[in-house]
């Protein structure tokens, strides 16, 4: 592969080698639903210290989603250093644990990946047909583990480097909101403040946004040439200055698909809740929502998944 085919042909055969090892899909799912699960249990147990050891009120604390219970929890907690302490601990350790073991199920996804876009024939031409679509298959239980085994110790270093940059990020970005609160006279703080922290957040976003991408390429080049983290970033580096063309396309559509199927999903999640004041209707809703947070998680994995079977397609020709 001296060029790069078209960025539609490279994309429909990320999404057909993704298609074709669906169980990948489904395990990431299952990781990143047991890593949110899992963070509800330091946050359940915050709740419970507020409630018997401050004294708040627990509907107070339950307003809300995750994030606003576990800053109503810091709030309480405030005043209590050691009760503080603890959840913080906790909070670090299933932090911690649950990002490795996101880690490590991610290796043997990339692997599975990697060999289904070598062994995959020109499945992007039409006609599609059966056996074309079969010899893109290439999960398989024990190949995955043994993926997992080989690359555990490379993926969960780049993944605590990938923490620490996260952990970096989010400190610069709470010093540049109260250092610009700081600095506005008392006339100016609502409007002034409110423009540096919009800014702060779009710059964070962007910025998170793009340490993923290259976090996701270093995965990739890891695997597919099982090598070092640090002679993996120098690969990357060479590859996105040889293919910049395809794959900031593969990035942008990707990225337009997400934004748009966001859209999509918070569009559902009003209508299922202006549906569940309805009386007796609204008892579907539980399962309609249950439903919907599934296709949501699957859809969202599928894309990602898309885009790296893309990018894994440009890399083949690259390297």
């Amino acid at each position: 592969m001296g060029d790069a085919p078209g960025l539609k042909t490279i994309l429909k055969r990320g999404a057909l080698v993704t298609a074709a090892n669906w169980p990948v899909v489904l395990v990431q799912f299952v990781a990143e639903a047991l890593f949110k699960l899992l963070l509800g249990v330091p946050v359940a147990g915050g709740i419970l210290l507020v409630v018997f050891v401050v004294g708040h009120d627990l509907d107070d604390l339950l307003g809300g989603d995750v994030r606003e219970m576990v800053a109503s929890v810091f709030g309480a907690l405030a005043s209590r250093p050691t009760a503080l302490a603890g959840f913080l601990a906790a909070m670090a350790i299933v932090l911690l644990g649950g990002s490795i073991l996101m880690f490590i199920t991610k290796a043997g996804t990339v692997a599975t990946l990697v060999d289904a876009e070598r062994h995959a024939g020109p499945i992007e031409r039409p006609p599609l047909r059966w056996p074309q679509f079969q010899q893109a298959w290439q999960f398989n239980p024990e190949r995955y583990l043994a993926a997992c085994r080989h690359f555990w110790r490379r993926y969960v270093r780049l993944g605590l480097l990938l923490l620490l940059v996260y952990g970096l990020s989010a400190g610069l970005y709470l010093a540049a909101v109260i250092a610009g609160y700081n600095l506005m006279g008392e006339r100016e703080v609502v409007v002034w403040w409110t423009v540096i922290a919009a800014l702060a957040s779009t710059i964070l976003v962007v910025w998170i946004t793009l340490v993923n991408f290259v976090y996701l390429l270093i995965q990739m080049v890891v695997v597919s040439d099982d090598v070092s983290v640090r002679r993996a970033a120098s690969r990357t580096l060479g590859f996105v200055q040889a293919r910049t063309r395809y794959v900031a396309g593969v990035f942008l559509l990707v990225l337009t698909l997400v934004v748009i199927a966001t859209g999509a999903s918070l569009l559902a999640t009003t209508a299922l809740g202006l549906i569940s004041f309805v009386p007796f209707v609204g008892l579907a809703v539980f399962p309609l929502q249950a439903i919907a947070w599934f296709v949501r998680g699957m859809l969202f994995q599928y894309l990602g998944l898309t885009a790296l079977g893309s990018y894994l397609t440009l890399y083949r020709g690259h390297a």
